[in-house]
């Protein structure tokens, strides 16, 4: 009897969408300088986690800035706070929709109408007739300020609540009954109208947490951080090794003490604030930008975490002159013996996604999407485990999309189809060597190189866990 044939190895892909926001609260008085936070919060933080939540087959890694859960769970509290005990908003442009009158001032009046057009224009705006009416005349008023004073306090409230239903995300708009409600009604919005519209925005911010948390626990997806602030690791640690990428750059002369403890202190305060909302540590760390050195990845790794992840660029520079023209690029790494496994994302596809993608049919973007996932798995079909990387912004790339990306399966690449994403847990468990590559610059994706040539090594990698994520079938 002939023995069975061996299963072909397989191109196994890991998806990871980054969300992260800058703190916006004065640190004085807590309130909010811009509102990018709560309205992603309706829009992509719910969208995402209802695309994933409506495919069981779906799975990806997803990525919070520290920074950011706190301010989504200090909307919920404080919009909570608000509608049933009438405490003050922290943000003005929430404040504006409570209101029971809106100042006469033209200046505030000017900056409401500003406010009311910062929405893609060909998505968001013209999609909605009542809103791109509205919008229209808040044009003629920018270009005019003569007009200001003949738009009624209605067309304000209007407006401002046009802006907040457009930037609903589509989960919201069709699974929510009152944003329906509103959306039907049009025009002439009241005050318990208004009110409505808030308690929506208060219980979509209230749930994403526990969403996000819910499908980790299910093994569904893997969450991962970044440091606490979303800093520039490495210079961080040491400006001066921005020198390591590109010595000729020309830097301020001042001497930056205590990187180390800085570092140290932003990547725990990530874990702590990680593990109170998320009720377990994270295995893995996104670095700000992708921006790793070999003191950011020994921090990474002293602090607890088994992975982290940079750019196609860093690994590229981080590369001998003969490795670099090596046809496979596709695999776990590992910088010298340092612990973190290190993944490094396929730049050109994350940024098709990220800026192409948008203007394509969506038949036509997941078919080349897989075309270019096919012709990876050709070109490394000599190697027994390769791995692709696709990380990308979560939140703002989506807004390009007709219906904020919807439309687009490969969000979460689920079946049918032959690329689906892996459990990073998985990767490991199906790997049986990892590479080793010499210490990256100091920067970001974009600009990254070495002074002085290294080569890869390869041996065997012992087994390690990274935390529940994306569990099902996957690879090509």
């Amino acid at each position: 009897m002939s023995p069975e044939p061996a299963t072909p190895a397989r191109t196994d892909v890991v998806l990871c969408w980054h969300m992260h926001q800058p703190e916006y609260r004065e640190s004085a008085s807590g309130r909010y300088q811009q509102p990018w936070t709560y309205l992603h919060g309706i829009k992509d933080y719910t969208d995402m986690a209802a695309a994933i939540e409506a495919i069981p087959e779906a799975r990806a890694v997803v990525n919070f800035s520290p920074t950011l859960l706190e301010q989504i769970d200090d909307y919920a509290c404080r919009l909570r706070a608000y509608l049933e005990r009438g405490e003050e908003l922290p943000d003005p442009v929430l404040a504006w929709l409570a209101a029971e009158q809106l100042p006469a001032d033209p200046e505030v009046r000017a900056r409401i109408a500003a406010q009311g057009l910062r929405a893609n224009a060909q998505r968001l705006i013209a999609r909605f007739p009542p809103y791109a009416r509205l919008a229209a005349i808040a044009r003629q008023a920018e270009d005019d300020a003569g007009i200001l004073p003949y738009l009624s306090e209605q067309f304000f409230f209007d407006l401002l609540v046009w802006y907040h239903l457009a930037w609903c995300g589509e989960s919201l708009r069709t699974g929510d009954d009152r944003v329906r409600l509103l959306m039907a009604q049009e025009t002439g919005f009241g005050r318990d109208q208004r009110r409505l519209l808030l308690a929506v925005i208060a219980d979509a911010l209230a749930g994403i947490i526990p969403r996000y948390r819910t499908l980790a626990e299910q093994g569904r997806i893997e969450l991962s951080v970044t440091p606490y602030s979303h800093p520039i690791l490495p210079l961080l640690l040491d400006i001066e090794s921005a020198r390591e990428a590109a010595p000729d750059l020309s830097l301020p002369h001042c001497h930056y003490p205590g990187g180390e403890a800085r570092a140290r202190d932003q990547l725990m305060r990530a874990r702590a604030v990680f593990t109170r909302f998320f009720g377990a540590a994270p295995a893995g760390c996104w670095p700000s930008e992708g921006a790793l050195s070999e003191a950011a990845v020994k921090q990474i790794g002293a602090a607890g975490f088994r992975w982290t992840a940079s750019g196609q660029a860093v690994l590229h520079n981080s590369r001998g002159p003969t490795d670099r023209e090596a046809p496979c690029i596709h695999h776990v790494y590992r910088l010298k013996d340092l612990t973190p496994d290190c993944f490094f994302r396929d730049d050109g596809l994350s940024d098709k996604i990220g800026f192409t993608y948008a203007t394509w049919h969506a038949e036509d973007a997941v078919a080349d999407l897989v075309h270019h996932l096919e012709h990876i798995d050709r070109a490394c079909h000599d190697r027994q485990h390769r791995v692709v990387a696709i990380i990308l912004d979560g939140e703002n790339c989506w807004e390009h999309y007709p219906h904020n990306g919807g439309v687009l399966p490969a969000r979460a690449l689920p079946d049918p189809g032959p690329p689906s994403a892996l459990p990073i847990d998985d990767v490991f468990r199906r790997q049986h060597e990892r590479q080793r590559t010499p210490a990256p610059g100091a920067t970001g994706d974009r600009q990254l190189g070495l002074r002085h040539p290294h080569h890869l090594d390869r041996r065997p990698r012992q087994e390690s866990r990274l935390g529940n994520a994306l569990r099902g079938k996957s690879g090509l």
